[in-house]
C-alpha cells in the first residue's frame, strides 16, 4: 500500500511521529509537509499549498493520512481530480475545541477562535476514519463537539457528532523508545544517590501548570526535604514568570536548568532523575511523561487527562493524586519513601514505534479494504 502522510505543521511531535511511521511502517509512506511554523495560517493556508505540492510530485497513493492541522476539505477540493475515491484518514494530535488558548492571545476576545474548531470539524466529517492519539482525547473532542455545533443559529447539524464518532478510534502515538534504550549512559544509577532528583521536562509554558510545581517545591523546601532539581524543555521569549523566581528561591538544589541541545543530553537526564512530578492542565498524550517513565522515573500525575491510560491507577495508586493538596502530600511522601527504587513500568513499552507500527499498518490497510 502506498500512503500520502499530509502534515503542514512538521516540528516537535509532529515530525516524530511523521517520520516514525514512514521509518517502521512495512507499507510505503511519503510525506507532504510545511515548516512547523504560523499554525494559525497553516490550517488556513496549508491546504493550498500541499495540494500544490501534492500535484507536484507526481505520486499515486492508495490511501491519505492527514493531522488535524490541515484543513482536509480545501485539500480534497484542489486535488479532487486526483484523491476522488481515496479513502483518507484524520489523525487528530490536538485538536482546537479544547487547547487551552494562550492568555496573550487576542483572537478569543475577538471571537476569531471559532473557525479553527469549524476546521477541525468539517476534516472530521470528510475523512473515513477518525483516530485520536489517546482515548481521553477522543471523548474530550466528541464530548464538547455538540456545544460547540449548537453555539450557531441555525442549521448546526448536531446529529453529525454521532457520525463522527461512530468512525472514530483510538490510534496511540508512536514512540522511539528503542532509541532511549541506545542513549542509556553507562554507569547511571540514581538509587546509589540518597538525595532524589526531581525532573520536569516540559514545555516551559502556561499549560503545563509550572506555578502548582514548582510551588510543591516550595514547601518542600521549607519543609526541610533534601532534593534535586534538573528542569529541561524548550523556553520561548515569553514564559511564566514563576521560572525566574524558581531559579531564584531554589539555586542551591540545581543541578541543570534550561534545554539541552542534544538527545544524548536529553536521555541522560531523563535516566539519571528519581521523581517526575506532573502538574500540566492539558495533555492529549504526554510524550515527555512516558518517556521519563519508560527512563525509571516514578510519576506523581494527576487522576485526568490521557495518564491513566499510561498508568493504571488501580495497580499504581501511589503515582497519582487528586488536587493541590494531595499533590504536595503525595510528593513528600515519595521522597521519603523512595519507591522508584522498585519501579518498573515495562508496559509503556507497548507505544514503542517496533510494537504499534504493525497496528497502524493493519488499521489502514483495513480502511482500505473497506
Amino acid at each position: 500500500m502506498k500512503i500520502a502522510l499530509l502534515e503542514p505543521f512538521m516540528t516537535g511531535s509532529h515530525a516524530s511521529w511523521a517520520n516514525g511511521y514512514a521509518t517502521h511502517s512495512r507499507h510505503t509512506v511519503e510525506i507532504f509537509s510545511l515548516e512547523g511554523k504560523y499554525w494559525k495560517w497553516r490550517m488556513h493556508g496549508g491546504a493550498v499549498s500541499l495540494a500544490r505540492q501534492f500535484r507536484a510530485r507526481g505520486f499515486s497513493p492508495d490511501l491519505l493520512l492527514a493531522t488535524d492541522m490541515l484543513d482536509l476539505t480545501t485539500f480534497l477540493a484542489l486535488t479532487r481530480d486526483l484523491t476522488a475515491g481515496l479513502p483518507c484518514a484524520l489523525y487528530f494530535h490536538e485538536n482546537q475545541l479544547s487547547y487551552p488558548w494562550s492568555p496573550g492571545d487576542t483572537d478569543p476576545a475577538r471571537q476569531r477562535d471559532a473557525h479553527y474548531c469549524f476546521i477541525n470539524y468539517t476534516s472530521a466529517l470528510a475523512a473515513e476514519l477518525v483516530c485520536f492519539n489517546s482515548t481521553y482525547h477522543r471523548r474530550d473532542f466528541l464530548t464538547r463537539l455538540p456545544a460547540f455545533l449548537n453555539s450557531f443559529p441555525d442549521h448546526c447539524e448536531a446529529d453529525t457528532v454521532a457520525h463522527i464518532g461512530a468512525k472514530s478510534i483510538t490510534l496511540p502515538l508512536g514512540l522511539d523508545l528503542d532509541a532511549l534504550e541506545r542513549a542509556r549512559p553507562e554507569g547511571v544509577d540514581s538509587a546509589q544517590d540518597a538525595i532524589p532528583l526531581i525532573l520536569w521536562n516540559h514545555r516551559w509554558e502556561y499549560d503545563k501548570n509550572p506555578e502548582e510545581f514548582f510551588s510543591a517545591l516550595f514547601v518542600l523546601q521549607e519543609q526541610g526535604f533534601d532534593f534535586k532539581l534538573a528542569v529541561l524543555g524548550e523556553a520561548y521569549r515569553q514564559q511564566p514568570a514563576i521560572f525566574a523566581t524558581a531559579r531564584a528561591r531554589l539555586q542551591e538544589r540545581i543541578v541543570h536548568w534550561g534545554y539541552v541541545e542534544t538527545y544524548a543530553e536529553y536521555a541522560a537526564w531523563l535516566w539519571r532523575a528519581d521523581i517526575l512530578p506532573v502538574t500540566s492542565i492539558h495533555d492529549f498524550f504526554g510524550i515527555s511523561v512516558v518517556e521519563a517513565i519508560y527512563c525509571g522515573c516514578f510519576p506523581l500525575l494527576p487522576q485526568r487527562l490521557a495518564y491513566p491510560e499510561h498508568v493504571d491507577p488501580a495497580r499504581y495508586p501511589m503515582c497519582f493524586y487528586q488536587d493541590s493538596a494531595d499533590f504536595v502530600a503525595a510528593l513528600a511522601e515519595i521522597c521519603r519513601s523512595r519507591p522508584w527504587l522498585d519501579f518498573n513500568l515495562d508496559p509503556v513499552y507497548r507505544y514503542n514505534w517496533g510494537e504499534i507500527a504493525p497496528r497502524y499498518d493493519a488499521t489502514f490497510a483495513a480502511l482500505l479494504a473497506g
